[in-house]
């Protein structure tokens, strides 16, 4: 799997952000991907190499088609990271959030009882 760096560059550039947000909800071919942009199918091409090589997209062939669709949790997990290592503060909001409901859940099977 390709290094952080790689996912960085890739969300670097406005036109792969939008194919990301595009493939958000279904994968989709690259003609698909392309006809949503005003530049040539080439450079759209580029930009999915980029992201392919940053492991934020799969490809699947069909036929003569290529179909992408987003890694979510590659994205998920390098920006969580990311966030984690400069917002340490939202660790801990998210542990302490994580013990409340623990112990909610366990009050309340304690009251079930």
């Amino acid at each position: 799997m390709a290094d952080d760096t790689g996912v960085f560059r890739a969300l670097a550039d406005p036109t792969r952000r939008q194919i990301l947000q595009d493939l958000r909800d279904r994968e989709l071919s690259a003609g698909d991907i392309a006809s949503r942009f005003t530049i040539s199918a080439p450079s759209i091409s580029r930009h999915l190499t980029v992201l392919k090589s940053a492991g934020l997209v799969n490809e699947r062939r069909e036929a003569n088609r290529i179909f992408y669709s987003l890694v979510e949790e590659r994205l998920a997990v390098c920006v969580g990271q990311f966030l984690s290592t400069v917002c340490p503060e939202q660790v801990v909001l998210r542990q302490r959030r994580k013990r409340r409901a623990t112990s909610q859940s366990a009050e309340n099977e304690e009251l079930r009882a």
